[in-house]
């Protein structure tokens, strides 16, 4: 399948998506296609676990307009072996990875030691810094240490670029990443009703450092909220952002993709987009 290229419309990325969730499997190919036509360009389907990487890989491999990444969730930190940075800069090798990740930590659930999540956190790090591709990173009720995490690695190898996904958190963080030259994708949260907080803050995040994504299949926007999710609606979240910041929806589509391929070079350089 083909995905959408150079020279068309303003058209979305999820930027972050899981589809090769069982979630999934009985209707992959009619998910995708309901992405295309809701002006969905691109995916970006986001490993979990080491172990599993065969099968996100197997997805992006299948789809023209489809890209991964490698990397171990923080809830998996705990279970899944030790990885280093070599061992994933070498699974990033292929062609359809994108990114690294997802890593971070999670102090809300802690499905996994808060030591073992911090070392399998910055062997992403160091394995972004290495080869250049953008760390996709996980924080819920962590974000001082995540910061501290980032700053003593940037500090000691220099800078790596990055994003923090499905963003959730205050200013604070926001404007620490912008600092450090990550970006923001912003999921379905930001639609909820009582997400005011997250609304005021993503208003004030530069729009040349937004992203859009699903996190599908959890967190279906409104009016979706409480469906499973999936990359189509990522036309939701991008009309909510459009709205907040007070621009046409082509308009922010048009930045979130090229903020997309910037930060992704791989993924631009793979379908020429410029």
């Amino acid at each position: 399948m083909t995905g959408a290229g150079a020279g068309t419309a303003p058209f979305l990325v999820d930027s972050h998506c899981h589809l090769d969730f069982p979630d999934f499997c009985d209707e992959l190919d009619a998910v995708v296609a309901r992405a295309g036509q809701a002006g969905v360009g691109y995916m970006v389907t986001i490993s979990t676990h080491l172990s599993k990487f065969a099968q996100v890989k197997a997805v992006a491999e299948r789809y023209d307009n489809i890209f991964c990444t490698v990397g171990i969730h923080p809830h998996q930190a705990g279970t899944e072996k030790l990885t280093t940075a070599e061992e994933l800069a070498d699974l990033a090798s292929h062609p359809k990875v994108v990114g690294i990740g997802e890593t971070g930590l999670d102090f809300y659930y802690e499905h996994s030691p808060r030591d073992v999540q911090e070392t399998q956190f910055r062997a992403h790090i160091r394995a972004a810094r290495a080869t250049g591709l953008p760390l996709i990173v996980h924080t819920r009720d962590a974000d001082d240490d995540t910061v501290r995490v980032m700053d003593e690695e940037y500090a000691e190898g220099g800078p790596f670029p990055g994003l923090i996904h499905c963003f959730s958190a205050g200013p604070e963080l926001a404007m620490k990443a912008v600092v450090m030259g990550l970006y923001i994708s912003v999921s379905g949260i930001v639609t909820f009703k009582k997400a005011d907080d997250l609304r005021a803050t993503v208003k004030d995040v530069p729009l040349d450092r937004l992203l859009v994504e699903t996190d599908s299949p959890y967190l279906a926007p409104v009016p979706n909220r409480g469906k499973r999710n999936e990359p189509a609606f990522t036309a939701h979240t991008a009309a909510c952002l459009a709205e907040l910041k007070g621009i046409s929806a082509d308009e922010l589509a048009a930045a979130t993709t090229a903020n997309f391929f910037r930060l992704f070079a791989k993924a631009a350089q793979s379908v020429g987009h410029s």
